[in-house]
């Protein structure tokens, strides 16, 4: 309510404190007099993650890795889709044959990677998420190149049936201004379930929190 009463007519607002998805979901609801499309939440910082993972799998630089869309939750239950993404414009399922890993181990890794960052430094993994954030900015603001897309939370309008009004990660391409989900990526079987089991979670957390809805 106070950034609807206080804040630029045109303010955009990205939460970051956990759990972003729901914590952002009241906040839409409470300043409902800004359009939804200037709302989010982040999950850049996975996306960074998953694609470090992929790197260094490859033996190539993060910059290589194209096409990396964390979908759902930003928590434990987040799908990082490797199936989509591209290492130097090649399909990262063709540079990477191990499919155990990626099945396993890379997805894994990337949900949880948070929790090992703080268990192995003892401190706060901030400073990852505060990287995070100006990515997330940067490539809210600025075209999304040719082909690419990045991840970012956003309020669903049912596509790749996610509930209409849960606020979810997808991947979004923009041209510096205004931005749409990309609706042509391919979601095999295996994708589809796991998709699923995080919008699931974003279900419970919306029913934990209805109290603070409309």
């Amino acid at each position: 309510k106070a950034i609807c009463n206080n804040a630029a007519a045109d303010v955009r607002t990205l939460v970051v404190g956990n759990p972003c998805n729901t914590n952002c979901l009241i906040a839409m609801n409470a300043g409902s007099d800004i359009p939804t499309e200037r709302w989010f939440a982040m999950t850049r910082l996975d996306e960074n993650r998953a694609k470090s993972q992929l790197a260094q799998k490859a033996g190539v630089h993060v910059s290589e890795v194209s096409n990396m869309c964390i979908w759902g939750n930003h928590s434990a239950t987040q799908y990082p889709d490797y199936t989509n993404a591209k290492i130097d414009g090649v399909p990262a399922v063709e540079k990477i044959s191990d499919e155990a890993w990626l099945r396993g181990e890379f997805i894994s890794t990337v949900q949880k990677r948070g929790a090992a960052i703080i268990e192995a430094r003892g401190l706060s993994s901030a400073a990852s998420a505060a990287n995070g954030v100006v990515d997330t900015v940067k490539s809210l603001t600025n075209p999304t190149p040719e082909g690419d897309w990045t991840s970012v939370c956003v309020c669903s309008d049912g596509t790749y049936g996610v509930d209409e009004g849960l606020i979810s990660s997808f991947p979004i391409r923009t041209d510096g201004v205004t931005w749409e989900i990309v609706r042509d990526v391919t979601i095999d079987e295996f994708s589809r379930e796991k998709i699923n089991a995080t919008v699931q979670e974003l279900r419970e957390e919306r029913e934990a929190v209805a109290e603070l809805l409309p």
